[in-house]
């Protein structure tokens, strides 16, 4: 299996990149396809004196910048490091795509240069948050601002399949979000979906969540449209970075506290390593023919390590075959 991996995503590119690649080569044995300009590889690699042993490079001389147009990856920029690797993909010199670079940008070239799945009308950001008993699946986490019901339909069909075959939950319950739990609640878009999703019979279907059950395992995949979405997964982020600031600053106020953090440490940890996102290492792309995988944009190297182990089992467990044969 060959990771194709975007050396020039994101914000710490390409420095967190080669080293999260050499993590993987080293740890899991991963084969890599590091693409982006060789010379900069090169250079990055010499200063950084970290290996490229065993991993391949595939030169692409231009980057696609954060702030572009998402339009002009095909056309404005066919040489930079992410339509290059696209490419690659689609032409099946990889198998799998890991990209943290501009998600607009990654949403069009996936669905352009790649190709969606036969009967998939739009693909989906699907990011796993964390709860105490596991994490649930959320999606549209931002491909899509502005969603029909079909497409919130689509939705929960992939993140039932993703949820089953990656994270081995079995019967995920499926809940749409919304601002109360009856039926008659929420926009017009949002009750023809939730009409659409009670006649499914190949997914465990809830009804509605709302927010604030989310963070206590209330579902195990939500569905909402894309600005929707976005909004519960920056707040998860921004709430969960204060909480734990927060958290310290208590633990570090007096020197009774301070005690008291030193008995508590191992669990503290514990508890912030499955908050991070970096050990969710990438969030896939669902509804592309072939795995795509979106690395958080301030990825460092252990969240890129991370995202090609996800993006290698993505890419093992038949999932992109199980949405096909199941979505309508």
């Amino acid at each position: 299996m060959k990771i194709l991996l975007d050396c020039f995503g994101g914000d710490n590119a390409p420095d967190e990149v080669i080293k999260g690649a050499r993590a993987a080569c080293d740890e899991f044995g991963s084969q890599i396809i590091l693409v982006g300009d060789k010379s900069a590889v090169a250079e990055a690699s010499q200063r950084l004196s970290v290996s490229l042993k065993g991993m391949d490079v595939a030169h692409a001389s231009g980057i696609f910048d954060m702030d572009e147009d998402p339009r002009d990856i095909v056309k404005g920029k066919p040489n930079s490091s992410m339509a290059v690797g696209l490419n690659m993909l689609a032409a099946g010199e990889g198998d799998a795509f890991i990209s943290a670079g501009s998600t607009g940008g990654l949403v069009m070239g996936a669905s352009l240069l790649v190709g969606r799945i036969e009967g998939a009308k739009r693909p989906a950001l699907a990011v796993a948050i964390p709860h105490p008993q596991g994490c649930y699946l959320l999606l549209d986490a931002g491909a899509n601002l502005e969603c029909r019901p079909e497409h919130l339909r689509q939705f929960a069909v992939m993140g039932s399949a993703y949820q089953e075959k990656v994270f081995s939950v079995r019967n995920p319950r499926v809940c749409l979000v919304n601002v109360g739990k009856e039926e008659n609640k929420g926009t017009p878009i949002v009750r023809e979906a939730f009409e659409m999703l009670k006649e499914i019979k190949n997914i465990n279907f809830c009804g509605n969540v709302e927010a604030r059950e989310l963070p206590v395992g209330g579902c195990d995949v939500a569905v909402a449209d894309g600005f929707t979405g976005n909004m519960i997964l920056k707040l998860s982020e921004g709430l969960a970075g204060m909480l734990f600031k927060e958290v310290k600053k208590i633990f570090l106020a007096t020197s009774r506290t301070k005690i008291a953090a030193a008995l508590v440490t191992k669990q503290f940890r514990d508890m912030a390593g499955r908050f991070d996102y970096s050990e969710y290492g990438g969030t896939p792309l669902l509804g592309i023919a072939k795995p795509v995988i979106k690395a958080h944009g301030s990825s460092r190297a252990d969240a890129f390590k991370n995202a090609i182990k996800k993006a290698e089992l993505y890419a093992g467990t038949g999932v992109i075959e199980d949405i096909a044969s199941k979505i309508i």
